[in-house]
């Protein structure tokens, strides 16, 4: 029997939970071994080549900036030691690129997320961060003890808080601090800085980063990696199934029971899991999953959990690396009694690491062997050519000449193409006026208006190659750059 369903008799149904999850704050356990002396040794180099590269000094020669690293934007340049770096050669930077997203391809198909656990720099300030806290509030039970509490009117705890948000903020500060120092000489800024002398954008750029690196390391922390970072999504498309990522060995581990029912089941000869659900695991990720459950988007590969597991395994007499870098690959083998394979050399890799010697040594190479002295030449348009009252043809170019030496150079202009054709550097006097020589400042670009005047007899009337060569009178290097002559 066929109903009609009225208006009115529909109901609002709530078939939508909400649209992200609530953060559950997350108390990672403080812990030893191999994976947190690794994460501790690269915590301090990274932050120390951030925060006191600016103050290493380079010598240059005289006038030249001495910071070893400056990115110099009123003069277009970027320094780095022995490298200088003009704008006309962006695509040094394209390389750098194209070599750290190889790189990072290469490291996840290696070992999985290993940038996010060792060298991404949420994860470094994050970890700096928790540092702190373990020091100022304690380890996990007791944090977790005073956040149950919710009594922070106390003094203790107030001075707590106090001094833990301080010292965030000092670190913050001098985050945002440190990278404006690589935009100007750095004790210089320093001392403007502290004397409220400094320029304005430089403190509106340390306050940026100041909040920024304060929200998302001492509050935001493992959902910078789980919801605001597309790096775990991408990384799950480029991986394939050799990759060894943290990986709980449930060939081994399983099934879970006490330590005293596992020994009596072994003395029984009957098989027994090694994993004693501790939770071990747990308690030191610092997102907060149990990768007993598998790979999981949210583990960034730390390695953390291997220790609080190795730690474990040792007290009770098991063989370590029970969670360890592995993958199903290899569990399925040792199930089947086969022995583990590891291919870290495969086609992927080969790829990867084939693209970054060809684009660093191609870098390397150009950077070996380009000149410090270029020319440039434009043809003038309007007029294209004009006819002198002698007949002869005269054609206009500016020329601009890139002196990147360190120092002044002579630079003789000669001409190849036009028979018996002269040149002639406009507001530019020289002793020789038929092979003008012009002075050229260290690190400079000078830009010449150039008269080529051409015997109408001899030249052909259509357009011919002109060749301008500008020659380094003391070091003998040549420059060249080709336009046309062209008759009216």
């Amino acid at each position: 029997m066929n109903q009609t369903v009225k208006p009115d008799d529909l109901q609002p149904v709530d078939d939508y939970g909400p649209l992200y999850a609530a953060q559950k704050k997350v108390y990672p356990q403080s812990v030893t071994g191999t994976f947190r002396r690794i994460k501790w040794g690269l915590m301090g180099v990274c932050l120390g080549v951030y925060y006191f590269l600016p103050f290493v000094r380079w010598n240059r020669g005289l006038g030249a900036p001495d910071q070893a690293v400056l990115i110099d934007f009123p003069n277009h340049r970027f320094y780095f030691f022995f490298i200088e770096l003009w704008p006309q050669e962006v695509y040094y930077f394209t390389g750098l690129l194209i070599i750290a997203a190889i790189g990072l391809f290469l490291m996840n198909a290696i070992g999985g997320r290993i940038w996010c656990g060792y060298l991404c720099p949420q994860t470094v300030w994050t970890d700096l961060f928790y540092a702190v806290e373990r020091l100022i509030e304690g380890d996990r039970r007791e944090r977790m003890k005073k956040d149950a509490a919710n009594d922070p009117m106390r003094l203790e705890r107030i001075s707590e808080l106090v001094l833990k948000h301080s010292i965030w903020l000092m670190i913050a500060w001098w985050t945002g601090g440190a990278w404006v120092l690589y935009f100007s000489d750095a004790p210089t800024l320093v001392k403007e800085l502290v004397t409220f002398q400094g320029p304005p954008l430089a403190y509106i750029w340390i306050a940026i980063l100041t909040a920024t690196t304060y929200t998302l390391a001492g509050f935001m922390r493992e959902q910078v990696c789980v919801y605001m970072c597309p790096w775990p999504r991408i990384q799950a498309a480029l991986t394939d199934e050799w990759a060894l990522n943290v990986t709980y060995r449930y060939d081994r581990g399983e099934s879970r029971m006490s330590v005293k029912k596992a020994a009596e089941l072994r003395a029984a000869g009957q098989p027994a899991g090694d994993c004693i659900d501790c939770k071990q695991c747990v308690a030191v990720c610092p997102t907060g999953i149990d990768i007993r459950d598998g790979s999981q988007m949210d583990c960034i590969q730390c390695g953390l959990c291997i220790d609080a597991c190795d730690t474990v395994m040792t007290k009770i007499g098991r063989p370590t690396r029970l969670i360890a870098y592995d993958n199903d690959i290899n569990i399925h083998r040792r199930q089947e009694g086969k022995p583990p394979i590891y291919k870290l050399v495969r086609a992927r890799t080969v790829a990867y690491a084939a693209i970054i010697a060809v684009v660093g040594g191609a870098m390397v190479y150009k950077l070996a062997t380009r000149s410090l002295l270029e020319v440039n030449v434009l043809h003038d348009r309007n007029p294209i050519a004009i006819k002198l009252s002698d007949g002869s043809i005269r054609n206009a170019y500016t020329v601009r000449v890139l002196n990147k030496h360190g120092f002044d150079r002579v630079i003789a202009i000669d001409i190849e193409g036009p028979v018996n054709s002269t040149v002639h550097v406009v507001g530019a006097d020289s002793v020789t006026p038929d092979r003008p020589m012009i002075v050229i400042g260290r690190d400079q670009t000078e830009e010449l208006r150039l008269l080529v005047t051409a015997p109408e007899e001899n030249n052909p009337a259509k357009s011919i190659p002109v060749k301008f060569h500008v020659t380094d009178i003391g070091l003998g290097v040549v420059a060249s750059a080709t336009d046309n002559f062209v008759s009216p």
